[in-house]
């Protein structure tokens, strides 16, 4: 039986058509206008530590990770930054706070951009034009990230606390003094830790000005409530146009990070899909244990980049509907499970081959599709 595996032609749908914003460049990374949504994450290594740092922005690089962003507190830290600059096979974005000079120290150093807060930098005001005649010279972008725990004490003094108006404020304040020197390769971002407070503040900022803008809920907490956070607020947003690159701020790992943020916005269909496993809750109708399925396939098909959909389906009610639709999935019961591909049935096989099966067929259908497959988006798994 001869079965079309072709990719769909159309793009996928969106929710809302992006925001126009101006474009700007981090290093070889569009970010704003018709670039794509690009992820970002921040190294926890001791930034002075040249090996451990750029051993942890391969791990970032390996995982999808589009930009990464440095701490550097320290003279030590901004020491490293010409070898990790130079080394690093996605941009790197110096984070700056309280010291101008490492903002100098940094764009010197090659790094791609600057984060800047004018919240806790001293005297940064005074010397905006020295940081942009630099940042032109070097062809270094900048980000002015406001974020609710360092507000500027003005701002705090004058709204009471950190509110949508404030961090706006605050943004565009110093996004003015930017614009008197003619530089205006900048990306805004204005963070708080609740997500209400922080999309408000972000539908503000958009309203105001076209520059692109990075979304963040900042100290979004451990890994679920950080995720939790996280989708809701970006997708409040992205669903809408707004935001040009995102970072998912969790108390776990950094690549851990960069996952969530790559499946936020594929859920969105703003980043092509690789793999998509579909499955459903499981209930007192399920005739195979689906948790144990679904885990099982997924760690299986773990790095296959092609976009397929896969589903895995526990019970003869949404069963064979969902593994009809997916590229690849089953239905199961009576202690057997029917192989679908494309919506055809293939094969029966026994309970115990349903991985196994699953997974050499994911596999052919990933060397039919080829390499050029990569990045294509459409394609998804599903398990219920």
């Amino acid at each position: 039986m001869s079965i079309d595996l072709g990719l769909p032609a159309l793009p996928p749908p969106v929710l809302a058509p992006r925001r126009k914003t101006r474009k700007i460049k981090v290093g070889k990374v569009e970010v704003g206008g018709d670039a794509p949504i690009s992820v970002q994450s921040m190294t926890t290594t001791l930034t002075s530590d040249i090996n451990a740092t750029l051993q942890q922005i391969a791990e970032l690089t390996a995982t999808g990770c589009d930009i990464v962003r440095v701490a550097v507190p320290s003279q030590d830290d901004a020491d490293a930054l010409p070898a990790i600059a130079k080394k690093s096979q996605i941009p790197v974005i110096a984070d700056i706070h309280f010291q101008p000079k490492y903002v100098f120290a940094a764009i010197e150093a090659g790094c791609a951009a600057v984060r800047v807060n004018p919240g806790n930098i001293r005297a940064f005001d005074d010397q905006v034009k020295e940081i942009a005649a630099a940042a032109t010279d070097h062809g270094t972008s900048i980000r002015i990230g406001v974020n609710a725990g360092s507000l500027d004490k003005r701002l705090l003094a004058k709204y009471g606390k950190a509110t949508p108006e404030a961090l706006v404020e605050s943004a565009l304040w110093e996004a003015s003094l930017f614009e008197e020197h003619g530089f205006r390769d900048f990306k805004i971002s204005v963070k708080h830790n609740d997500p209400v407070v922080m999309v408000r503040a972000y539908e503000l900022l958009s309203d105001a000005c076209d520059y692109p803008l990075h979304l963040g809920v900042t100290e979004a907490g451990p890994a679920f409530q950080g995720t939790i956070k996280s989708a809701v607020a970006f997708g409040s947003l992205l669903s809408r146009g707004i935001g040009d690159t995102i970072r998912v701020s969790l108390s776990a790992p950094p690549v851990e990070e960069v996952k969530v943020g790559i499946k936020i916005l594929e859920s969105l269909n703003l980043r092509p899909r690789h793999l998509e496993i579909v499955s459903c809750p499981s209930c007192g109708r399920a005739q195979v244990d689906v948790y144990k399925l679904a885990d099982e396939v997924t760690a299986g098909l773990e790095g296959l980049e092609v976009p397929l959909r896969v589903a895995v389906m526990g019970c003869v009610v949404n069963g064979p509907g969902e593994a009809r639709e997916a590229d690849l999935g089953v239905a199961s019961g009576n202690g057997k499970g029917q192989i679908f591909v494309k919506g055809e049935v293939i094969k029966t096989v026994k309970e115990s081959e349903i991985v196994e099966t699953l997974i050499e067929e994911a596999m052919r259908i990933a060397d039919e599709l080829g390499p050029e497959a990569v990045g294509a988006g459409g394609a998804q798994v599903s398990v219920s």
